[in-house]
């Protein structure tokens, strides 16, 4: 490395978003929670044709747009900055939502501050603190076809958020299908939870060590870059 060269180094919630855009399938209608979700929809290939979902009545959001092109009048439902697709729409919160219920989602992505073994997920409040942004993540966690949860592995406090059973109150009962961290994918099934994948450079034992949670293994445990 020459001098004044600057090495460009991938952040661990970049890393998570590029893992959990390899779920988005072409054609799928999802909606992306706020943090780390939003920015899946800037790995997902040009080749796919992917329709972004926000509550505040968009279907067809764009990747985020460059510095000094936003759009102040066009943002998601966490009030950040989107382009458009090819064939992007606009409608009331109501339709939105309706969207929701109906069960017209592919896929929720979504932040947590607690994830259980089983599924359950707690992420709209902490008792005696204001939580931004819990909005509609009930009704995504419940309706979405399916539901992958990112998050950090550990809280600021060091403390698992993969969890034998949450102690916040929850969302929803056994609506998270796979759950990506910082340190490794996870993937909930009806006998319990699957380590299937870990982060570089992490290892098989640092993560059953991070986790509270009980992780099962069948086979390879495979690894991200």
């Amino acid at each position: 490395m020459g001098m004044g060269e600057v090495v460009q180094t991938e952040s661990y919630r970049e890393r998570i978003a590029r893992r959990a855009a390899q779920e988005v399938a072409d054609g799928m209608v999802i909606n992306l929670g706020i943090g780390i979700p939003t920015m899946v929809a800037d790995y997902i290939p040009k080749e796919k044709r992917v329709y972004f979902h926000a509550e505040n009545g968009i279907l067809g959001t764009g990747p985020s747009p460059a510095k000094g092109e936003e759009n102040p009048n066009l943002c998601n439902a966490g009030g950040f900055p989107v382009t458009l697709a090819t064939g992007a729409s606009f409608f009331d919160s109501a339709t939105a939502f309706a969207i929701i219920r109906r069960g017209l989602l592919d896929m929720t992505i979504l932040g947590v501050l607690e994830v259980s073994q089983s599924g359950d997920i707690a992420n709209w409040i902490v008792p005696g603190k204001r939580v931004p942004g819990m909005g509609g993540a009930m009704e995504l966690a419940q309706k979405a076809k399916r539901v992958m949860v990112l998050t950090t592995h550990l809280d600021k406090n060091g403390r698992s958020k993969i969890v034998k059973e949450c102690s916040l109150p929850l969302t929803a009962t056994r609506a998270a299908h796979l759950i990506i961290t910082d340190m490794a994918v996870m993937e909930v099934c009806p006998d319990g939870l699957y380590l299937r994948e870990v982060m570089v450079p992490y290892t098989v034992a640092d993560v059953i060590g991070a986790t509270e949670a009980e992780l099962k293994i069948d086979g390879e445990v495979g690894v991200f870059e």
